[in-house]
């Protein structure tokens, strides 16, 4: 028998968290999520949205985690959410960086710079899990925040589309590695590609399938 929670979790992501803070006065609500973090080449992609209060366009329905909305779909969603969001914006960290820094510290970096980036100060922020403590913008971490927040989700959607495009222009300057169709994710082809050619300029050396030339532990 399914709990509440559970049932929650099948049903399209919602507006109640953007409503509920539009009722006690906030106005520019931004929806927080990232794509790339589980990669293992490519940058960590963070998106910030800002929805119109109380929104209501019929394709809002459609809206779901990205990694669940067919790649043609998430065009066209990519599209429509541009369209109609107040403020928009993209914060990207390199595989350098995420090297450097780690994947968490690197998150937290790409999405502190998406706010930054927004063309309007948000005055609450909705966020996939984390929190980002070096911003004192009032705020709250929602888990699995692409499955049930609205602007969650559709930050999950700008995040991964602006991604899937970075990882296609880095096919072309890295070819033999497939990043155009796995994202640089780990699947059995990529590793194959890891093993060999070795890693490219654009993997993340400090992840272990890559400093073990992709051999899996």
């Amino acid at each position: 028998m399914k709990t509440r929670s559970d049932k929650r979790t099948t049903e399209p992501p919602s507006p109640v968290e953007e409503n509920s803070l539009c009722s006690q006065g906030y106005r520019l609500i931004a929806g927080i999520d990232e794509a790339g973090r589980g990669a293992l080449a490519g940058p960590v992609v963070a998106a910030a949205v800002i929805l119109p209060p109380f929104p209501d366009f019929p394709w809002l329905k459609s809206v779901a985690d990205s990694k669940q909305i067919p790649p043609r779909r998430r065009e066209s969603l990519y599209r429509l959410i541009w369209q109609e969001a107040i403020a928009i914006s993209v914060g990207v960290i390199d595989s350098g960086t995420i090297d450097s820094v780690g994947i968490l510290s690197a998150t937290r970096l790409a999405m502190c710079l998406a706010v930054e980036r927004l063309s309007c100060s948000p005055d609450f922020l909705l966020i996939d899990c984390l929190t980002l403590p070096h911003l004192s913008i009032p705020q709250k971490p929602i888990i699995k925040g692409d499955k049930l927040c609205l602007s969650i989700a559709c930050a999950s959607i700008i995040a991964k589309v602006a991604r899937d495009r970075i990882m296609i222009e880095l096919d072309q300057l890295h070819p033999g590695y497939g990043f155009a169709e796995h994202k640089g994710y780990g699947t059995k082809h990529h590793l194959s590609c890891l093993r060999h050619l070795g890693p490219s300029p654009v993997h993340r050396y400090s992840f272990t399938p890559v400093r073990q030339g992709g051999l899996l532990p």
